[in-house]
Parts: structure tokens; sequence; C-alpha cells
């Protein structure tokens, strides 16, 4: 259970508006999606530009770890040089990394090789198969000693530890609560510096700040028809990325402020290949669906 008393919070109504804007509005967005519907949303921003969902477990990277790795039997060997060789192919053609991927931490134990890839890959074998990171993982008491022990490990920085983190209490493993934890990204940094006067004593707190008062929030900024996953609102990982994401919002829809980045790079392109959407059974979403029939489309993508 969180303990930490949040003070000296401040929001700045004129920009943490967008905020909640930004949440309903995507989020409208995502159930347009699942019902087929042919108009997404009539904001030129949201329709010009890549944004994530609202839930990070909705996007497509953390759907195919959840489905495809967290949730399947695999009883495979995990062979560097194999996976790096096709790793290798797959680089001429598509990139390995997105911009998140920036490694930290000392190289000292990998000036032979060649490859981003292979330095992570053999890093993984050293430090979490050989060694004993995995078995530190799974003894961890709370979330915030899982982040600090992978923050331990060469090239893991703040922003990845916390990801992995999140990623590895999607496993039936770990199963901490996940509003006892959070850290801010620097693009959520720079959404939380845009969206408040004053954020407490660090950024974190105006993360907490937004939990704590979500609903009466919503209620004073108008935007009370946010229609949440059945059964699951919103953990601190995923308003930790809103902030970010609300941050670009703002690049565009007020570029007065010129808060770190001042254009949105990543241009919406829509997909055509539909997400069969899969969560951990300990979620309770999909007994959820199954009691509410009009949301039943969430997993005929």
């Amino acid at each position: 259970m969180r303990t930490k008393k949040i003070s000296s919070v401040v929001p700045n109504d004129a920009t943490l508006k967008y905020y909640f804007y930004f949440i309903q509005e995507r989020m409208n967005i995502f159930w347009r999606r699942c019902e087929d519907s042919s108009h997404l949303t009539d904001d030129p921003i949201l329709k010009e530009y890549k944004f994530t969902n609202v839930y990070r477990a909705c996007d497509r990277v953390s759907q195919y770890l959840i489905r495809n790795v967290i949730y399947k039997d695999l009883d495979k060997y995990f062979n560097v040089e194999k996976l790096s060789k096709a790793l290798t192919m797959r680089q001429q053609n598509y990139p390995i990394f997105s911009n998140a991927y920036m490694m930290t931490g000392s190289y000292s134990g990998y000036h032979d090789i060649n490859t981003k890839h292979q330095v992570w890959l053999q890093m993984i074998k050293d430090e979490f198969i050989k060694g004993q990171g995995l078995k530190k993982v799974l003894n961890a008491k709370s979330m915030a000693e899982v982040y600090n022990q992978l923050r331990d490990y060469p090239l893991i920085g703040d922003f990845l530890a916390y990801q992995y983190t999140v990623d590895f209490n999607y496993s039936p493993y770990l199963n901490f609560d996940e509003d006892s934890f959070v850290k801010a990204g620097v693009g959520a940094v720079r959404g939380i510096k845009k969206c408040f006067s004053s954020y407490g004593n660090d950024y974190e707190d105006a993360i907490y700040y937004i939990h704590d008062h979500f609903e009466e929030l919503q209620e004073r900024y108008g935007y009370t028809e946010f229609r949440p996953l059945p059964g699951r609102k919103p953990k601190l990982i995923d308003l930790q990325n809103c902030f970010c994401e609300t941050d670009k919002y703002l690049r565009a829809k007020m570029p007065e402020l010129k808060v770190g980045n001042v254009r949105i790079k990543q241009h919406y392109k829509p997909s055509m290949e539909g997400i069969d959407y899969y969560f951990p059974e300990k979620w309770g979403v999909e007994e959820h669906i199954q009691r509410e029939p009009l949301q039943q489309t969430l997993f005929a993508l």
C-alpha cells in the first residue's frame, strides 16, 4: 500500500483540462475502433498525429507481449547467437528499437560486441539467466523493489526499469498493487510541467494527485463521459503515460508552451491489422465484458 503524502501540488487549470480531454477523447477513439466505426474523431490533432492508448496494455506492443510472450509457454533455450542473427536480419527492413531504448550504464563488459541488440541479449543472459536477476525479481516484496533491482543493471535507466517492472507485474508470477508505485518518464515530466503550477516534492506527486482526485477533476473540467475498460480504472502507469501524450497534444494545441520538444514527430497511419485483445486474467476484464454485452466488441477486433 502507498503511504506517501502529497503536498504542494497546484494544477494549472488552463492546461490540465486538456489532460482529461485527451483521456476521454482518446478512449472514445479506442471504442469507436472496437465498434468498427469509420468516424473516429473530429479533433484535427488526434486525426493527424500518432498517440498511444489511454491504457498502456491496449497498445500493440503490450498486447503482443501479454498474449504471445508472458502468457505463452515458451519452453525454449535462450540462445543469444540465434536470436541475435534473427534480429540482425530483421533490422535490414524494420527497426528493432524505438527511441525509448536509450541505453544507460556501463558497457565495459561488452566492449567486443558490435550491435545494440547483441549487447542487450548478452546482458540478459549474464545478469538474468546465469546471474541472480530473475530470482531477485521473483522474490521482490514490492513494485518499488522490482524497479530498484532492474535499475541496478547495466543498460537499464529509470524509464525502462519502470516499464519492465510493469511488464513483470502483468505476469502470473507477480501481483503487486499497480497503484503502489510509479516513476515519471521524460515525456511525462514535460507534460507535468505544462499541467501544474507546482507539482509537489517530485514529479510522481503530480501523478498520485491525478490518481487520488480523478473523478473530482473530471467533474471540474467537464469530461465525465470517459468510458474505461470494463471493471478497470486507469492505473498509475496509464496516468503516467497520458502525461507524455498530453505533452505531445499541447505541442500542437498550445505551441506557446515551449517545454522540451516543440513538434510532434510521428503522424498517424491506420493499421489494417486488428487486435484480438487479451488481458491478464487477474484483472477480471473479460469477466466484466461477459456481463456487459454492449462492450463485447472489445474481443472481436
